[in-house]
């Protein structure tokens, strides 16, 4: 989703709309597939991608359960508190609206009926992208299906990718596999309505802030008339069309490539495509670069040096015996990236460049990058990633990540706030904590670790 700017939702969406809501926790938006892939290992299980959206069951209601942050404002007893507040609380955003120039008479029109979404609360603190193992993310998101199916979505769009390539210089396979992972080619978009779900997250939740200027967004594009009511259907925090636009970023990024005077990613391929390649290319996309590598990591490697911070050259890195399985060369030995270890030494290990950190922009998942990476090189004709990973290591739940952040800052290794999420923060602190017990510091959160640290 073009979720640079909704740090955590974004990447939770696309995952809840791909596993169907119905996966256990461990990736644009609401796009999370994620907010990771797939045929890459002849062991792997490879779960069939249905090329058309499943037909819609009955909405489930909210559980009436606390979500599962903690945070204050997703108590049951605040919820409700907040859901009974909900039309007062819609209503005291008109001078907001009024602000970006919105007419008393559209903000009544779109408005007058809303109601809250309460079983969106249920899904704001359940992100696959942060939750779930990287293998199995990557099992779901990057398969065969989805692959031919972008193979032939690139051939269908050949004339459009043709000029959207000239105009902004990003190419045509990070592009179809965002769609791809975003709503499995437009097949799996979310059916919530925008404006109700960013409605209901203004005012209810522990993001109401950030979801103000989303709904206001949205009532600026209904104004407007960019898109109408019935197309402005989503995931649960409020992305829409098939590369999942939040409303603040379609605000910044789409565009009216059709000519049609109206800038819409719902319908039309061509704005959707073109908005989807100025998104990424605002955010700094190199042309002519690739997002990264596959990289095998020798023994006796420092894995402390695993690390956002630490950037090297390719040829640095292959100094130090970093190489590419098969024997294969880096094309640019100056280029510069960040070795990442999503499961330590007893996995694959990826050299991120430039491209990896603006796909982290669009989606801040790593899982949900490295699916959209790995995607497009699929398109080119690369093959499965090389090197197994360690199915055999249970998944930590989402308690124990957060016991295990609880205890790493107990003994004075800062992973930042207890979340129950393991980004780069937690895996440092991981790391220094293996160093100081002489343990291979690769960062890696097993159920080894989370025993030791119980001790």
């Amino acid at each position: 989703m073009a979720w640079n700017h909704a740090p955590i939702y974004k990447a939770a969406i696309s995952a809840f709309l791909l596993l169907g809501c119905a996966l256990p926790a461990l990736a644009q938006t609401n796009r999370i597939a994620p907010p990771v892939p797939v045929a890459r290992q002849a062991q792997s299980v490879q779960p069939p991608v249905a090329p058309l959206a499943p037909a819609p069951s009955p909405p489930r209601e909210w559980t009436g359960e606390d979500g599962s942050s903690g945070h204050p404002l997703m108590k049951a007893s605040a919820i409700r508190a907040a859901a009974a507040n909900f039309e007062s609380c819609v209503a005291g955003l008109y001078p907001l609206a009024a602000k970006r120039g919105v007419t008393r008479a559209s903000f009544d029109k779109y408005t007058k009926d809303l109601t809250p979404d309460l079983r969106i609360m249920d899904l704001v603190d359940a992100q696959p992208e942060f939750t779930k193992a990287f293998w199995d993310y990557l099992d779901i998101l990057v398969n065969d299906a989805r692959v031919q199916n972008g193979l032939e979505m690139l051939a269908k769009h050949k004339a459009t990718f043709d000029k959207v390539e000239k105009a902004y210089g990003v190419d045509r396979q990070i592009i179809t596999a965002i769609w791809g992972v975003e709503s499995n080619y437009g097949t799996l978009g979310g059916d919530r309505p925008v404006l109700r779900s960013t409605a209901t997250l203004a005012c209810i939740g522990r993001r109401q802030a950030y979801f103000r200027d989303e709904f206001l967004s949205a009532l600026e594009i209904l104004h407007r008339g960019d898109v109408r009511p019935e197309q402005l259907k989503g995931s649960w925090a409020g992305a829409f069309g098939p590369t999942q636009f939040m409303p603040t970023s379609f605000k910044r990024f789409a565009v009216d490539f059709d000519g049609d005077g109206r800038r819409d990613v719902v319908d039309s391929s061509a704005d959707m495509i073109a908005s989807t390649a100025n998104n990424l290319k605002k955010d700094g996309w190199v042309s002519g670069s690739t997002w990264g590598y596959e990289v095998i990591i020798p023994k006796g490697f420092n894995y402390l040096q695993a690390d956002r911070s630490h950037q090297k050259t390719m040829a640095e890195w292959q100094s130090l015996g970093i190489k590419r399985p098969g024997g294969k060369s880096f094309p640019r030995p100056d280029d510069r990236g960040y070795l990442l270890v999503p499961a330590g030494n007893q996995g694959p290990g990826f050299l991120m460049l430039h491209n990896f950190r603006v796909l982290m922009k669009y989606n801040p998942a790593e899982a949900y990058a490295l699916a959209i990476g790995h995607l497009s090189d699929r398109f080119r004709g690369g093959g499965a990633i090389e090197q197994p990973w360690p199915r055999h290591e249970p998944v930590l739940s989402r308690d124990e990540r957060r016991e295990l952040q609880e205890l790493l800052l107990s003994k004075g290794f800062d992973g930042g706030t207890p979340t129950g999420r393991l980004g780069p923060k937690a895996r440092a602190a991981v790391r220094d904590y293996q160093a100081s017990i002489g343990l291979v510091p690769d960062g890696f959160a097993t159920a080894t670790i989370l025993a030791r640290l119980r001790r």
